[in-house]
C-alpha cells in the first residue's frame, strides 16, 4: 500500500494514510507509522481518529510518551475529537515511562470531557499508580471505577491489592 501510495497508484486520501498508519502500528514499526503521519501532514490530507489513534497507539508501543501527549495536542488544534481509544493509548504511553503524574493530568482532561473511561483506562492507571508507589492514588481511583458501571475484573482488583501490600496499608 505504502510503496503503491509512493508510486502515485492509490490515491493518497485519509483512508490510505490512516491504513497505512494503522498498519506500521499493528506491526510494531511505530518510528515508520510516526514518519507516515507526518508525511500525511506534509501532504496536507486531514488526519481523521482513526489515523490520530493509530499513531498514538504507535507511541504506546514504541513508550514515546511525549509525542503522545504532541499529538493529542495536535488533534486539539485540529478540532479531532478525542474518545476513549485515544485518552487510553496515551495514557498507557505515558505509564510504559512510569509517568504517573501525567497519566492523572490525563486522567482528569478525560473525566472533565464527555469522553467514558473504560477497563483499560483504570487498568493502566492502576498499573503506574503501582509501579510509583502511589497508593492512595490508587484507592481514590479504584473508589471511582467501582462508583462506575463498568465494574472490575480480577486483575484490576489484584493491582488494586498490590499497591496497597506495597505500601503497607493492608487495613
Amino acid at each position: 500500500l505504502v510503496r503503491k501510495m509512493a508510486q502515485g497508484k492509490v490515491e493518497c486520501n485519509t483512508i490510505s494514510f490512516s491504513a497505512a498508519v494503522s498498519a506500521f502500528e499493528k506491526a510494531g514499526e511505530w518510528q515508520k507509522a510516526l514518519q507516515f503521519f507526518a508525511v500525511m501532514a506534509q501532504s496536507e490530507v486531514q488526519s481523521d481518529i482513526v489515523t490520530f489513534n493509530a499513531a498514538i497507539s504507535a507511541c504506546e508501543k514504541g513508550a514515546v510518551w511525549e509525542k503522545a501527549v504532541e499529538l493529542v495536542a495536535i488533534m486539539a488544534q485540529s478540532r479531532v475529537t478525542c474518545n476513549t481509544t485515544t485518552f487510553s493509548a496515551t495514557i498507557s504511553a505515558c505509564e510504559k515511562s512510569c509517568k504517573w503524574e501525567k497519566v492523572l493530568q490525563i486522567f482528569s482532561v478525560m473525566m472533565q470531557s464527555t469522553v467514558e473511561s473504560d477497563m483499560i483506562t483504570f487498568a493502566a492507571i492502576l498499573r503506574v499508580c503501582e509501579t510509583a508507589d502511589k497508593w492512595e492514588e490508587a484507592l481514590w481511583l479504584f473508589g471511582l471505577l467501582m462508583q462506575s458501571d463498568i465494574g472490575s475484573d480480577a486483575s484490576v482488583c489484584s493491582t488494586a491489592i498490590s499497591v496497597c501490600e506495597k505500601a503497607a496499608k493492608w487495613e
